[in-house]
């Protein structure tokens, strides 16, 4: 006689909307696993697609064109949906504790929730700077910046961005970019607006070959963006003399100040306090550390993957490009494991394509050693492969 066996369930919880949580809660809608009940928590309904983030910022993108909506994506993969922030984790009894006070249980988790600029050891960077992330904060500074700047466009404005890789070069492009358009709109003229970047090393975007370096800073310097290299800034106070608009100085360490109206924070990555205090290995700066298979070198049933992990035995530089490659591993990983099978090694390459817009519809491409300098044509390219990712997570409404 035969037994209808139902299988035993499983619960998957990721934690956090990036990029390859995208790309595992996609696949999940196509190719679901019986017996595992998924479920998403997240602390925004809509994650920002980094690859389009500084286009949206000059201009040439909408918010929804450089959003994925997670509310489809999650239905689609037949996934509990939980918008809520993550404040704590119990690894004895495998919970998860959110602002809320939801708590949710785990079997399996995996965690993608990017990174954060640390802002912690600057006084004043706290209270006064917009750090990058999380991006729907910066946002709304950014949209309150463009919205004052078009009603008085007559007023000068200063800008500070500190950090100066590439996350700090493409905002100050981007945000130079849709502000002079804005301008010259307006009839005033582009001396209104300055704007200051900070990098405490002697070059900006120390990750990349020389051969970048060089034309960025080319880039820069010929859009008039004032650089201060070798600067470390060390204070941020607010200026009480003009009440009638915010102003901030900005002290460096050589006894360099700067007075700017907005400042923007995009320094080096670190992770929440809730992580670091978890119990789960991690390095120094507070990121999980992950095996060749994206899983936890210290707690076999935590996956993690994006900007939060740090692979043993391939560092990466935190960026997008890489997250987006370890969505399908992830996926796979997860299933296997799910299913008692062994886990596949993921190699990340060593040399990647790198497209950098900037942000006058052009864009410089780098692979290791080898430069392209700014061309149109690499800008289409780049605005091709950014389309196509997003057009992975459009949905129609029977979907």
């Amino acid at each position: 006689m035969q037994q209808n066996l139902q299988p035993t369930v499983k619960d998957l919880v990721l934690i956090g909307g990036g990029h390859s949580h995208a790309l595992v809660l996609k696949m999940f809608g196509i190719k679901p696993l019986p017996g595992v009940r998924l479920t998403l928590i997240t602390a925004a309904k809509k994650t920002a697609y980094s690859g389009m983030l500084p286009g949206h910022i000059a201009g040439f993108y909408s918010h929804d064109e450089c959003h994925i909506d997670l509310r489809p994506l999650a239905k689609f993969a037949q996934a509990q949906l939980y918008i809520d922030r993550v404040v704590a984790l119990d690894l004895k009894n495998n919970k998860i504790l959110c602002a809320n006070g939801l708590v949710v249980d785990f079997d399996v988790l995996s965690i993608d929730i990017g990174s954060t600029p640390a802002t912690v050891s600057v006084s004043g960077a706290a209270e006064y700077a917009i750090a990058a992330k999380p991006v729907s904060q910066l946002l709304e500074h950014w949209y309150e910046l463009i919205e004052a700047v078009g009603k008085n466009p007559q007023e000068l404005i200063s800008i500070a961005i500190v950090g100066g890789g590439a996350g700090g070069v493409e905002l100050a492009l981007s945000m130079q970019s849709h502000l002079h358009r804005i301008l010259r709109q307006t009839q005033q003229p582009i001396q209104n607006l300055e704007i200051h970047l900070f990098q405490r090393g002697q070059e900006l975007m120390s990750n990349y070959h020389q051969s970048v370096r060089h034309q960025i800073q080319q880039i820069l310097t010929e859009q008039g963006i004032k650089l201060h290299l070798g600067e470390t800034v060390c204070k941020i106070a607010p200026k009480t003399h003009n009440e009638a608009k915010e102003v901030f100085e900005i002290k460096c360490k050589s006894g360099l100040t700067v007075e700017c109206n907005k400042i923007f924070w995009v320094t080096q990555a670190s992770a929440p306090e809730w992580l670091k205090t978890a119990g789960i290995g991690t390095d120094e700066q507070g990121f999980i550390l992950v095996e060749d298979t994206l899983q936890s070198q210290t707690h076999p049933q935590i996956f993690a993957a994006g900007d939060i992990a740090t692979m043993v035995n391939y560092p990466r530089p935190k960026a997008g490009v890489f997250a987006v490659r370890q969505g399908k591993p992830l996926f796979e990983n997860l299933q296997r494991f799910l299913l008692g099978k062994p886990l596949k090694p993921y190699r990340p390459q060593k040399q990647y394509l790198s497209l950098i817009g900037t942000a006058d519809g052009r864009a410089i491409a780098i692979r290791g050693t080898f430069t392209l300098p700014p061309h149109k044509l690499l800008w289409h390219y780049k605005d091709w492969i950014d389309r196509r990712f997003m057009e992975r997570f459009h949905f129609e409404k029977n979907e």
